[in-house]
């Protein structure tokens, strides 16, 4: 059934050849298929990837049906730059793997192809089917799904027809064709892109117990493209996201950091908040501001999303270490101020105690991995150093590699309402001053202590002669 299909879509190519080249008209095939020819979708050949159609090539060359898929056509279409260009092809990993020397297999859950190009990378994904439709996955060798429905292996292979029956939302589920450049649209979602909305295919309540990613996807997309997701779509939502606490947390990792650091972290995080999605991710930062600081919580997390959207646009670097130290600063504060009341800790032994159980709390949701968790811990100690800056200290603390993630920190605190007495334009002034004027703003800092009294020597207490 699947080689009739495909024989008939070829055999319109065939006749239809002309109408493509000629017309801005796009045409709609007996199987459902539309195909809208390069005089309509209008995306120029030399935004497409080099590497990723020397891919394609080589696929067709080796027998094989071989598309641009998904997220870089639908960016295309947007007249936005992907970030990734991706493959799907009618043959299997194995299959593919053989065609290029400087490839691997990897994944077990989703298995997919890696070909390398010096440093860049293009993913190759096999065409999928759902599970039911083949017998031989019976023994859940190749598919298998727990008994909520999410979906814990996913290697049974399909048709073109299938794979774009099984992508998320129907922008997802667009296939460029590098044979007569036109785009084979099986969900209708070139036109869902000109209308701005996201749409899941299939129903929406069991695709998101597939996979409750999929809750994440629809939320980064609406926040990335502008789009609105469709109501049916975005209805089970709220009540589904508890699922997300299911996924493993280093999955979960990376989702947030596309969520937050992709450019449009401030309207990702305006959709997570609307659809509870917010907490699965970050639980001890939802319960802060859900208490009475909540609308510091709020304000310093709207400003951290803002300074790392912008500094994006800017083309300069983010770290996730600054952006989880910001989403965990009152977390961290709140922890570190019941240590010092119930336990009568100094400052800094409170903040290292604190630090070790909000980041102990926090790794169940999303797995940091130790290059950041430890600048975030610096970045919170000197938020304690950072008052401290009389005599040499101020010198000594901008020394500090973690210094300029700190003072950011620091500015978005005191801009976000909390009162730290002026210190973050002290530590503006300080930094653009001469020596002499360094040195002046630390003698006068004095930071309200009183000068440390000189301990006397104790008298010698061995016997005199008399």
């Amino acid at each position: 059934m699947a080689r009739s299909l495909l024989k008939r879509i070829s055999s319109i190519f065939s006749k239809g050849s002309a109408v493509h080249a000629g017309q801005s008209v796009s045409a709609q095939t007996e199987t459902g298929l539309r195909i809208i020819p390069e005089s309509e979708h209008q995306i120029q050949r030399k935004y497409l990837d080099d590497n990723a159609m020397k891919v394609v090539y080589r696929i067709i060359d080796g027998g094989y049906d071989g598309y641009l898929v998904g997220g870089c056509i639908r960016d295309l279409l947007q007249g936005e730059k992907p970030k990734d260009f991706d493959v799907a092809t009618s043959a299997s990993p194995e299959e593919a793997h053989e065609l290029f020397r400087r490839s691997r297999l990897i994944g077990r859950r989703f298995k997919l192809l890696h070909v390398r190009f010096g440093r860049d990378l293009i993913e190759v994904a096999t065409f999928r089917a759902s599970h039911d439709s083949h017998p031989k996955n019976s023994d859940g060798e190749h598919g298998r799904q727990n008994e909520s429905g999410m979906i814990t292996r996913d290697n049974v292979y399909g048709t073109i027809e299938e794979d774009a029956a099984r992508r998320d939302f129907t922008v997802n589920a667009l296939y460029y064709c590098v044979k007569d450049h036109s785009i084979h649209d099986f969900a209708n979602g070139y036109q869902d892109i000109q209308d701005g909305i996201i749409r899941m295919i299939g129903e929406p309540d069991a695709r998101y117990r597939e996979d409750p990613v999929r809750m994440l996807r629809a939320a980064r997309f609406a926040g990335k493209l502008g789009f609105q997701i469709e109501s049916a779509t975005a209805a089970p939502i709220r009540e589904l996201a508890p699922l997300l606490k299911d996924i493993a947390a280093a999955r979960l990792f990376d989702e947030s950091l596309k969520l937050l650091q992709s450019g449009y972290a401030e309207a990702a995080y305006e959709h997570l908040q609307h659809y509870n999605l917010f907490e699965p991710l970050f639980p001890q930062t939802q319960k802060a501001l859900d208490g009475e600081q909540g609308e510091l919580v709020e304000t310093l997390i709207m400003n951290a999303l803002r300074n790392t959207d912008r500094r994006l646009s800017q083309r300069k670097s983010v770290t996730p270490a600054f952006l989880f130290a910001a989403l965990l600063w009152y977390p961290v504060q709140q922890r570190m101020q019941q240590l010092i009341k119930e336990q009568r800790m100094p400052p800094l032994p409170a903040l290292h105690e604190a630090a070790n159980q909000v980041l102990s709390q926090q790794v169940k949701s999303t797995a940091i991995p130790r290059r950041f968790s430890t600048p975030i811990r610096e970045i919170w100690e000197m938020q304690i150093r950072l008052p401290r800056r009389d005599g040499k200290r101020a010198q000594r603390l901008m020394e500090q590699p973690r210094f300029r993630a700190a003072y950011d920190l620091l500015l978005l605190r005191e801009n976000s309402g909390e009162d730290l007495g002026g210190l973050s334009r002290w530590w503006t002034e300080y930094q653009s001053a001469n020596e002499d004027k360094r040195g002046t703003m630390s003698r006068e800092s004095g930071n309200g202590q009183k000068p440390r009294r000189r301990r006397r020597k104790k008298p010698n207490n061995a016997t005199r002669d008399e």
